[in-house]
């Protein structure tokens, strides 16, 4: 047995050395030298072209989502900056026009100062014009004091309940107690201010004395003060006499005293806001006798400057976003990051800007403002042009910007306006035998507007939709009517239209590829997942190939090995 297994022992080894001097000297292929990764890595690249194709239309679809997105953001700012110089509608929006916004100015007559008697606040809207006003008297606070104490954080002993109020205003009763400190004790009163309308303050006089000081938190009030129960604090403290009035009073209230256009107006207080509407007064020191202050109040053109230089900041910076998107490599090609080179939509709102710009209203035009185009087509403003527009003929500046509306009769008033009515139409307005509105019509046609009240509005889907007057007659008549929409109007609208970011057109576009982005990403995602499956499948499959390519050298290296042994012996 020993010998057989040698034997074959033998046998084997001669028949392995064999087949590896055949392997070496013949053609065979070295299993071990094939790239089976490879192999399966181009498979599966080939089967992945087609989500790789897809991925770059994604990020196509990003690159224009990311540029409409800064192009939305800088029309959204266009907008605002035209909302101020269009002379917007309703009560809400008056803040945001620019020509509603006054300014207050100071004339000295006589041997005054201006500046350190008065200063004026307005708001939007204050009815311009000039007033005389001449200061007699300010308005002070009442004021006691108590006598002194020489300790201000030492029980006092004094117990019982005090009433303390103004004259005309509320009042609060207030419980002292023997062990409260003069500080404790000005700690409750000022615990009740708000419903007192009196404040209390601790005042060192000097080492060891100290007073209760009461002061009115309102100018033009008297304070009153009285015992209610128990111990007399107030007189134990010195803030009353014997009689029951003030001991020390340090300052008489008094109530502010002005004459303004010639007529003494008498207040409680140096912050006077009820003489006229939008205005507020506040007054610092008397006038000198014989000595006024003339105060004019008109359009605030610095204000209304700066308006016309963020408009023109604003148009040029989507000026430049869009003229980038237009840009052209050396080759005459589109350039790398002009990603909407050719859009329609940026052309058509380039166009309508353009347009806008362009506007003549009343043979006026920007230039008679200072506004004009250089040669990249950016907006430059000649700030001395437009200071001398502002001052000579404000309400020609206004026009050339503004939404205007004339009317043949002045019972008809536009509340709100809309976008697309004609630029002059003719409203019939029918009212009832009771004089009440009962139908408004263009042309005879009535179903163009709605009547509720007085008012009549615009209804949707039609031209006038957007617009509500208010009919302020009682009788029927024909009105004629023109509008007209300045620069910033219609660049507002365009703007609007684009910008909107419920349902403007850029946003649209934005949806429209964000959603298409989803689908070809399951697109992508599904080509990519069946790949790896692909992958899987075909590193088993090779793994088999490449098991049984092995097995079958094997088989062979054997078989030519026993071939060349018996060979040999013959």
């Amino acid at each position: 047995m020993t010998s057989v297994s040698s034997a074959t022992s033998t046998a084997s080894t001669t028949a392995a050395s064999a087949s590896s001097s055949s392997t070496k000297g013949s053609a065979s292929t070295d299993i071990s030298k094939i790239d089976w990764n490879s192999i399966i890595e181009a498979s599966v690249q080939a089967k992945l072209a087609k989500a790789d194709s897809i991925d770059v239309k994604i990020t196509g679809n990003e690159a224009k989502v990311s540029a409409y997105q800064n192009l939305q953001s800088l029309l959204a700012a266009l907008k605002t900056s035209a909302q101020a110089l269009r002379a917007p509608t309703g009560t809400l929006a008056r803040t945001d026009d620019v020509f509603l916004q006054r300014a207050a100015f100071f004339t000295a007559n006589g041997s005054v100062d201006a500046s350190s008697s008065v200063s004026v606040t307005t708001e939007s809207g204050a009815q311009t014009g000039g007033h005389d006003l001449k200061i007699l008297q300010l308005a002070k606070a009442h004021k006691v004091a108590g006598s002194t104490v020489a300790s201000a954080s030492t029980n006092l002993g004094h117990a019982g309940v005090i009433s303390l109020g103004t004259v005309g205003g509320g009042s609060a009763d207030i419980t002292i107690t023997s062990d409260m400190t003069l500080n404790e004790v000005a700690e409750a009163i000022n615990n009740q201010a708000s419903t007192t309308g009196v404040k209390a303050s601790v005042l060192k006089v000097a080492d060891a004395q100290y007073e209760l000081v009461l002061t009115a938190s309102e100018t033009g009030r008297t304070i009153s003060a009285s015992e209610v129960s128990g111990d007399d604090v107030l007189n134990a403290l010195g803030v009353t006499s014997a009689d029951g009035g003030f001991a020390d009073e340090l300052q008489a209230s008094k109530r502010a005293i002005v004459e303004v256009d010639g007529v003494e107006i008498t207040r409680s207080s140096n912050d006077i806001s009820d003489i006229f509407d939008g205005m507020t007064f506040h007054l610092y020191q008397t006038t000198p006798a014989d000595t006024s202050i003339t105060i004019d109040v008109g359009t605030d053109l610095s204000s209304a400057k700066t308006a016309v230089q963020s408009f023109v900041d604003a148009y040029n910076a989507v000026r430049q976003a869009t003229a980038a998107q237009q840009a052209m490599s050396a080759d005459g090609t589109a350039s790398s990051d002009a990603v909407l080179f050719g859009d329609g939509t940026l052309r058509n709102i380039s166009q309508s800007i353009y347009t806008a710009l362009n506007t003549s209203i009343d043979d006026r035009s920007m230039a008679d403002i200072g506004l004009s185009f250089n040669s990249s087509n950016n907006l430059v403003l000649d700030e001395s042009k437009l200071d001398n527009a502002l001052l000579d003929n404000l309400d020609a500046v206004k026009s050339l910007f503004t939404f205007q509306m004339t009317s043949s009769s002045s019972d008809l008033l536009l509340l709100t306006r809309g976008t697309s009515a004609p630029a002059s139409f003719t409203i019939d307005v029918t009212v009832d035998g009771s004089g009440n509105l009962a139908m408004a019509s263009v042309g005879g046609d009535s179903s163009l507007f709605t009547v509720s009240g007085n008012r009549i509005i615009g209804k949707t889907g039609t031209a006038y939709e957007g617009y509500s007057f208010v009919y302020a007659g009682n009788t029927s008549q024909s009105i004629d009517v023109s509008v007209s929409s300045g620069i910033a109007e219609q660049i507002y609208d365009v703007a609007n239209d684009a910008a909107d970011a419920s349902d403007g057109t850029l946003q649209a576009l934005m949806d429209n590829l964000t959603k298409a982005d989803g689908d070809l990403q399951r697109r992508s995602d599904d080509i990519k997942s069946r790949a790896e499956s692909f992958r899987t499948t075909l590193t088993a499959r090779y793994a088999k190939f490449q098991a049984a390519i092995e097995a079958a050298q094997s088989t062979k290296s054997y078989l030519e090995a026993l071939l060349q042994l018996q060979t040999s012996s013959s």
